[in-house]
């Protein structure tokens, strides 16, 4: 019996290693090849354009100096006296007003009723929707919509049969909307 065969386990794992040697400098090789072939890692730069001779020079760092003026400009002007001055005119700012519309004037119970409108100036707003109940606004669900770009969009769902009115009321402002009413099949 050969002494290869009273230790099979390690006869394996010598030929194992000689493989992955030998693969090992067969890829190493290759890479180095290639890299030779494309110019890299002679310690030379590759040119690209054909300017042979360039170099990149980097100048040495200088102090700066400050600004010795003030770094902001405000619009006044410092000889004119305060007396001269006229108040600004005042502007007259459009009521802010929240107009809104049901995509649906009839739907089936519990069927989709799209509201949307707009509340110009008041980015961000939440507005939270409300439907007349029992002789009074009633906030529906907690359900809301906020303002982008001076529109919003929401949508309502209800099971509640016959004409059914709705509206949006800003929660800081209490600034509500025109009342939709929609009709449930």
């Amino acid at each position: 019996m050969r002494s290869d065969e009273e230790r099979p386990v390690i006869a394996g794992l010598l030929a194992l290693i000689g493989v992955a040697v030998a693969v090992g400098l067969i890829a190493a090789v290759a890479v180095v090849g290639g890299a030779h072939m494309l110019g890299l890692g002679d310690g030379h730069a590759a040119v690209i354009g054909g300017d042979a001779g360039a170099t990149m020079v980097v100048p040495k760092p200088q102090k700066t100096h400050p600004a010795s003026g003030p770094s902001i400009t405000l619009g006044s002007n410092p000889t004119s006296s305060s007396s001269d001055q006229s108040p600004p005119p005042k502007i007259k700012s459009a009521k802010k007003r929240i107009s809104l519309q049901a995509g649906q004037s009839v739907v089936p119970a519990m069927g989709r009723i799209d509201l949307t409108g707009t509340y110009p100036g008041a980015e961000g707003a939440v507005l939270n929707v409300q439907k007349f109940s029992n002789g009074s606004w009633q906030d529906f669900y907690s359900i809301s919509a906020t303002v982008t770009n001076g529109t919003f969009s929401t949508y309502i769902q209800t099971g509640t049969s016959g004409m059914n009115r709705f509206r949006v009321i800003d929660s800081d402002s209490k600034l509500a909307s025109n009342e939709v009413r929609v009709r449930i099949r």
